[in-house]
């Protein structure tokens, strides 16, 4: 690409400073913001990124936005306001929301993004840190085919594999529908190790077997992230700084109602005490093998 637009990139976590780097050395221009400042100074001593003082500032800076963050709320507060990501678009510019969310959230930013004349996507990713850094990642997009035309320079530094899926929200409701069979799929897993261990099998041992079995669909689907056997007592603890199966096969929302995809997103109890909504027994119970913590 002889002239490589410049990319502003919202939210230096650990996905999104790898996105950050990644870019870089394709030789993409890059512009940062953080909420936490010296988390973005970091990575543009990497980078060689610039360090804004806010996502209005990054915005006004580039011909493509990349965020990446936490959750609804930390999206929308990021997008909307006189600071925002939309306040400080050009005409022209593409937005590209890369955060697991609430399909409905990023159809919210939507007249914000257009009034302003630019473009929305949500692209969320499915891949760790280091597919990030080898450019492996598989990213889902949705909205419109002439905004994603102008990304994919920068989808194909990032990705093996992108997918234009349709309308805007497509891509953040396949996510969350990629993230329910990995949840699934993980959850059996987790039966099925106490299922051999109770009958006092070797816990370790079944699991190469399953490894190892024809057929079996966690190897395929986890890759390399898959990790060697070890102990797997315990329960996954809600903000032990890392998402659990609960919390990562759904989109994040404060309001504790059942939102369009039917999950609820509250935590702890039986049933939600503002939808009620039945939780399995996995999302509630103390025996839970943090193997799902693992494997996601």
């Amino acid at each position: 690409m002889t002239n490589p637009a410049t990319v502003a990139v919202v939210g230096t976590g650990r996905m999104g400073s790898a996105i950050a780097g990644t870019l870089s050395r394709a030789g993409f221009p890059i512009v940062l913001y953080n909420r936490t400042r010296p988390t973005a100074e970091t990575v543009a001593q990497s980078t060689g990124g610039r360090v804004t003082g806010s996502p209005r500032e990054a915005a006004a800076g580039a011909n493509v936005v990349l965020s990446s963050l936490a959750d609804d709320a930390a999206v929308m507060a990021a997008y909307s306001g006189s600071d925002g990501i939309a306040a400080g678009l050009r005409e022209g510019a593409v937005a590209v929301d890369a955060s697991t969310i609430d399909p409905a959230t990023i159809r919210l930013i939507r007249p914000l993004v257009e009034a302003r004349g630019a473009s929305l996507l949500d692209a969320p990713v499915s891949g760790s840190v280091a597919l990030v850094e080898q450019g492996k990642l598989t990213i889902m997009v949705g909205g419109e085919k002439a905004a994603f035309e102008v990304a994919r320079p920068i989808f194909d530094a990032l990705a093996a594999r992108t997918f234009h899926l349709g309308d805007l929200g497509a891509g953040a409701t396949v996510k969350l529908a990629v993230n329910a069979l990995v949840h699934a799929i993980n959850t059996a897993l987790s039966e099925a190790l106490v299922l051999a261990e109770k009958a006092g099998v070797d816990r370790a041992l079944v699991y190469e077997v399953f490894m190892a079995s024809g057929g079996c669909p966690i190897r395929s689907l986890q890759g390399e992230r898959l990790p060697a056997p070890r102990v797997f007592p315990g329960c996954i603890q809600p903000g032990s700084g890392r998402q659990g199966s609960r919390l990562d096969t759904r989109p994040r929302r404060s309001s504790g109602s059942a939102d369009e995809t039917g999950f609820c997103q509250s935590g702890g109890g039986r049933r939600c005490h503002r939808c009620r909504t039945r939780r399995s027994r996995y999302e509630r119970s103390s025996r839970s093998p943090a193997v799902i913590a693992f494997l996601l």
